[in-house]
């Protein structure tokens, strides 16, 4: 499979991806060499990842606890004093072997280390593979607001290899399911169409191909989320808002990225029929099918007082405004756009309704 070629690097995919790599490390002469790895990606994903390596090559591992609950800054400050006691400098390299939180919170370390040592990302899961692999969007959650600290900076290259998805279990597959069910709805009708048909995940190369494609093809023409790149956050506002939420409830289990996400757009299709133009059957379709892929989610009143109040943390928001990301129709978002208070009790009841 072909790479993607983004502003400042490549995002090359399994077979590929290691020859990329080796290449790079024999171009370069990196003063250390080291890999950051959760407990997950240590166990199933690293001897394989360094059985593919050519080269005489040592490497220190660093490795975090897994889960969104430690991408904070206390995790970067241990890792940041490891770098330091293992004498990394600014002609170091860091591989984040892992999910998102792996790659945004090794990236964030990477870019703040001496102001700034190279980095790859080698995403894991497929939320990571299609979300985290391009766009340069580093950093950890404050508390249970996320990715509230960080800076944009771009890796040195992305490794995509498809064989880690057999480590994951169903639920984590799901998750990232949503991400790509997103960018058909923000960029692709037929794209929408053919995920939707999917009822298996054997074999998503070509979509994971895709939806890198089509997020790469929205960051390059807005890097820094100026305008267009708003669009990657159909769902989010209140799809984040619902994430952050159950992260710090002890009366709800968490809820992984891409579960959340599928009921902000399910709430945020509501939204854009009343608002956007997007039309009644569209809106149905875009319930039905995540309804049919993500299990319904109960909400109290008072859970979803405490979710609306977390929407003034959104990082689109400007001025003391809320601005969502709405469709017009599949395939054709609108940015920032305001919502009356008054639906967004009423888009939840639109989530409640059988």
């Amino acid at each position: 499979m072909e790479s993607i070629v983004t502003t400042s690097y490549s995002v090359y995919f399994n077979q590929n991806a290691y020859d990329a790599l080796n290449k790079h490390l024999a171009s370069k002469s990196y003063s250390t060499l080291f890999i950051i790895v959760d407990e997950n990606t240590y166990e199933y994903c690293l001897p394989s990842f360094m059985g593919a390596i050519t080269g005489d090559y040592h490497f220190e591992v660093l490795e975090i606890e897994s889960g969104e609950i430690h991408k904070n800054i206390s995790t970067c400050n241990n890792l940041w004093e490891a770098l330091s006691d293992l004498d990394a400098d600014r002609k170091s390299l860091i591989i984040n072997l892992g999910g998102g939180v792996v790659t945004d919170l090794g990236g964030f370390v990477a870019s703040t280390f001496k102001r700034g040592i190279d980095f790859i990302n080698v995403p894991t899961t497929l939320l990571a593979m299609v979300d985290a692999s391009v766009g340069g969007k580093t950093g950890v959650d404050l508390g249970a607001l996320k990715n509230q600290i960080g800076v944009i900076n771009q890796p040195a290259m992305v490794l995509v290899v498809s064989e880690f998805l057999k480590t994951l279990e169903e639920r984590q597959l799901q998750s990232g399911y949503a991400e790509m069910l997103k960018h058909g709805l923000i960029q692709s009708s037929p794209y929408w169409e053919t995920l939707k048909s999917v009822s298996t995940f054997d074999g998503l190369d070509t979509m994971i191909f895709t939806s890198v494609s089509i997020k790469n093809k929205v960051v390059t023409e807005d890097p820094t989320e100026q305008g267009l790149r708003k669009i990657l956050n159909f769902g989010h506002t209140l799809g984040h808002a619902i994430e952050s939420y159950f992260l710090e409830s002890t009366e709800h289990e968490t809820l992984l990225h891409g579960e959340a996400i599928a009921i902000g757009m399910i709430l945020e299709g509501f939204l854009a029929h009343k608002l956007s133009g997007l039309s009644e059957s569209e809106m149905e379709d875009i319930k039905s099918t995540f309804l049919n892929r993500y299990e319904k989610v109960e909400f109290t009143d008072q859970d979803i007082q405490n979710i609306l109040s977390l929407l003034k943390f959104d990082k689109k928001n400007s001025h003391g405004k809320i601005n969502f990301v709405l469709l017009e129709k599949i395939g054709e978002p609108v940015i920032d756009v305001q919502i009356p208070p008054n639906l967004y009790r009423e888009a939840f009841a639109y989530y409640k309704e059988q």
